[in-house]
């Protein structure tokens, strides 16, 4: 069985995150999605088969740990993958939970995508889950900032959103990959995402992985989309378009793009390049 491993969300050529991509007639089964996970080493790898139609796939989402129910720069890579398969298009993608759709086309360096997210929504983070979260990372509550107060969203995905004033603090992050796991497990999330304010409309981020396994992941576009709907949520002047940068800090600068309607709980259009790994 073929993988190909696409990076997501690239930047200037660089960058992004890489993903293992399986197009396969049928579905390997689960023990064996899980096994070539692990073997591939990324934070997610995506499986596709057909899904009653040229256009249409049924999708899955392995992290060397978990099956997970979204990825978004998995996602991105697959519109690459399918695109160099099938053909620049649109697909419609049933996922475990949800479906939605990934459209892609050959650009001078690889290949553009971008989906439609899930539905959104956003509430107040629970005190109890903050605590621990800061204490995870060694932050007080003095360090958050109180322009984009913590919040729990989702996006097909549950994230921890908490915002720093000082992006050094971002630069900073550093937590017990054990004790990260453990805390996103107990709440059911998926990522913890770390956020800096650049401008109304840009944004750095980093964002915990520990859920997968994984100690950061260099882009996340389920987290993207889920913040978008925050922002959204919040009456935040945003203008129906942010720039997210992740991965900077890591050595692996990433651009994620999200569009949005104003209407609450509308899918967010999250876009971004895509490059081949070469083994």
């Amino acid at each position: 069985m073929t993988v190909q491993r696409i990076a997501a969300f690239s930047d200037a050529g660089g960058g992004g995150n890489p993903a293992g991509i399986v197009i396969a007639k049928h579905f390997p089964d689960e023990a064996e999605m899980r096994r070539i996970a692990t073997e591939v080493g990324y934070s997610e790898t995506a499986f596709a088969s057909p899904d009653g139609g040229p256009d249409r796939w049924r999708v899955r989402y392995f992290s060397p740990e978990s099956e997970v129910p979204f990825c978004g720069h998995a996602t991105i890579a697959l519109g690459a993958a399918l695109a160099q398969h099938a053909g620049d298009g649109k697909f419609a993608l049933q996922l475990n939970t949800a479906e939605i759709s990934v459209e892609a086309a050959a650009s001078a360096e690889g290949y553009t995508a971008a989906l439609q997210s899930p539905p959104t929504r956003s509430a107040a983070a629970r005190p109890k889950l903050v605590d621990q979260a800061l204490a995870l990372f060694g932050y007080s509550a003095d360090q958050l900032d109180p322009a984009l107060p913590p919040a729990e969203m989702h996006a097909g995905a549950d994230h921890l959103m908490l915002a720093l004033r000082d992006r050094r603090d971002l630069a900073s992050m550093a937590y017990d990959l054990d004790a990260g796991r453990a805390l996103m497990r107990e709440y059911g999330l998926v990522t913890i995402m770390l956020v800096h304010l650049k401008s109304s409309t840009e944004f750095d981020v980093r964002n915990a992985f520990a859920s997968g396994g994984v100690l950061e992941d260099p882009a996340t576009g389920a987290a993207a989309a889920a913040f978008a709907g925050y922002l959204r949520d919040l009456g935040w002047p945003h203008q129906n378009r942010i720039r997210i940068t992740q991965g900077e800090d890591m050595g692996a600068k990433s651009a994620i793009e999200a569009q949005f309607t104003a209407e609450p709980g509308s899918s967010i259009r999250v876009s971004g390049a895509t490059r081949a790994i070469r083994q």
